[in-house]
Order: C-alpha cells, then sequence, then structure tokens
C-alpha cells in the first residue's frame, strides 16, 4: 500500500497576450489532439464547430482566435471551441448553497491537467483548468460559482463540451439567473450537471443533447438525472448513495473528504482528485486533499508547484 500523488500548479494566465497560455496549449497539444472527434479533421467539421462557436459564444471569439493563432498547431483552433470532441466520461459530486460551492472531482488523476489558472479575458476568472481553456468549476469577480458533474446517461450529439460552457458563463454573467438564462440556449454535447451558485441562491441544473435544460430538485448532483439509475451503473459510481449522502451532510467539507463522497477508485478512472469550496461574493476558493489544503482568492494569487496526496492505493 502507498499515497497516491498529483502535481497542481497555480498559473495567472491574465489575458492572454504575452503568449504564455498559448505555451502551455502547445505543451498539452500531443494529448490533446487525441481528444479530438474524426470529424474534426476534415474542412466542414473545423467550418462547423467555428460557426456554433460564434453563434453561441460570440464574446469569446477574439479570445479564440488569438489563443489559436499563438498556440500555432495543427486543428488548434478547432479544438479550443471544444465543440468537436470525442465523449467522456467522468466522477464527481456537488452541492451549493446561498455563497456557497462544493464539489469533489473524480477522474483518473494522469488526466487531468492539475492547473489553477487566474485570468482576465472578458473578467477575472479563477478555476480548475481543462481541454486548455475550459473550466472544471470556477468563479468569478461578481460572485457567481459554477460546476460540473457527468450526467451519467450514453448520449451524445452536436454541441460543446459543458468545461468551455462554464468559462464562458462566467466571463459573461454576474448571477445565477443571468447564468442559467444562457445556459438553456447552449447546445451541450453529453449529458452533464451544472451547479450555479451566488450570494442569494443555489442551483443545480440537468443538461443533455437529448433533453431541454431541466432543474433539479436542489441544489447538489452526482451522476445520474432525473432517469432511474440502472442497478450496474449503481454498483460502478454509487451515485444513488452519494447523492443521498450530501444531501444529508449539505455542504460540508469534513464529509466530502470520507467514503462514500470521497472516493479511491482510481483504478476505475474514479477517483477524488481534489474537493474544492469556492466562497465567490469574497472570492475565495479553498482546496482540500487528505490532511492539506490550499487557499486562493483573487486577491492572494501567485505562481507555486505542489504535490498532494490523494488516498491510498495498492499500486502507487
Amino acid at each position: 500500500m502507498g499515497v497516491l500523488r498529483k502535481t497542481f500548479e497555480t498559473v495567472d494566465f491574465g489575458d492572454g497576450r504575452d503568449g504564455h497560455w498559448a505555451a502551455r496549449i502547445r505543451m498539452l497539444w500531443p494529448r490533446a489532439e487525441k481528444a479530438l472527434a474524426p470529424e474534426a479533421f476534415t474542412p466542414e467539421g473545423a467550418a462547423s464547430a467555428r460557426r456554433l462557436f460564434c453563434r453561441h459564444m460570440p464574446e469569446l471569439v477574439p479570445a479564440l482566435d488569438m489563443l489559436s493563432w499563438q498556440a500555432g498547431v495543427p486543428n488548434g483552433q478547432t479544438f479550443l471551441t471544444l465543440a468537436a470532441l470525442r465523449p467522456f466520461l467522468a466522477g464527481c459530486t456537488q452541492i451549493g448553497g446561498p455563497g456557497v460551492l462544493l464539489r469533489n472531482y473524480d477522474f483518473d488523476p494522469a488526466e487531468v491537467e492539475g492547473l489553477i489558472v487566474r485570468s482576465n479575458l472578458l473578467r477575472p476568472v479563477i478555476g480548475t483548468q481543462d481541454g486548455g481553456w475550459g473550466l472544471l468549476d470556477g468563479m468569478n469577480d461578481a460572485g457567481l460559482a459554477v460546476s460540473l458533474t457527468f450526467g451519467g446517461r450514453i448520449a451524445q450529439g452536436p454541441g460543446f463540451a459543458i468545461i468551455i460552457v462554464l468559462r464562458y458563463l462566467l466571463e459573461t454573467c454576474d448571477t445565477v439567473d443571468q447564468a442559467l438564462a444562457r445556459l438553456a440556449s447552449i447546445p451541450v454535447g453529453v449529458p452533464q450537471n451544472v451547479t450555479l451558485a451566488d450570494r442569494r441562491q443555489a442551483v443545480t441544473v440537468y443538461t443533455g443533447p437529448d433533453i431541454a435544460m431541466l432543474r433539479a430538485p436542489d441544489a447538489c448532483a452526482a451522476n445520474h438525472q432525473h432517469f432511474p439509475v440502472p442497478a450496474d451503473q449503481e454498483r460502478n459510481t454509487r451515485t444513488t448513495e452519494r447523492i443521498m449522502a450530501i444531501r444529508s451532510s449539505g455542504p460540508s467539507v469534513a464529509a466530502m473528504l470520507r467514503p462514500p463522497l470521497y472516493s479511491v477508485d482510481y483504478d476505475g478512472a474514479l477517483g477524488t482528485v481534489y474537493t474544492a469550496c469556492y466562497r465567490p461574493e469574497a472570492g475565495q476558493v479553498t482546496y482540500y486533499w487528505p490532511g492539506r489544503r490550499w487557499e486562493l482568492s483573487f486577491g492572494r494569487f501567485y505562481p507555486e508547484v505542489r504535490t498532494m496526496p490523494l488516498g491510498l492505493v495498492s499500486n502507487p
């Protein structure tokens, strides 16, 4: 037995014009290119992805063009639309309340970028990066926080990876209500659950390529939506058990750091990689691991690298 560890890094990308962000995208490129769907390599597929991005996220088109031009990699712009990717599945549990958003991100640690980023494209944003500039969770300077979980159903259609949608919501919205209005019109490629919180309220919604956006009964989510959970899915993901546990505990960091919410199923790519607690009105986020914490804010964010313990495993 040994302790599995993962290295995380804080990076301030600013407005991206200095080329640092694009350089990071180039570093990720050999792995990132493999995530592109086959149609992304055709002129028609690339044009379709750009049209979709321009239609639904016009405010971010200048940033898309800047980052893809600076990165200078084949198919880079198509990748950064995050509208032409192979679908991927993840675990995760999250809960929101007025002024707080708490989440566990469960995935294969080797496939997680491990970057906590601050940026200022359209406004100040802090979050956990994935997909070059997408976000798994984050907050903005207006006091809005957002987070995702996989919706648990196998369905796919035209639309975006949810990580770029979260980036877009934080770049363009001040409140939960504003974000919900935008999210309702954005196509999402696979079923996803999104939890949003501001100082007044917290809401979870179900999205996907085959459903209209639907509000969940409360502001928490695991890895199912409004459909019955098949027995084999429950055995593999314990999604019903986790949602019952988080409803019982409320937004409790202590509960997130113990079973059944904290998972060590790293062999199954469903182990907990980090716990994040956002206090968006204060502009603060604290990341947690067993016995460790890392506090960050808009006013206190410095470049740093830390290696954190994840959990006990048989083959670390």
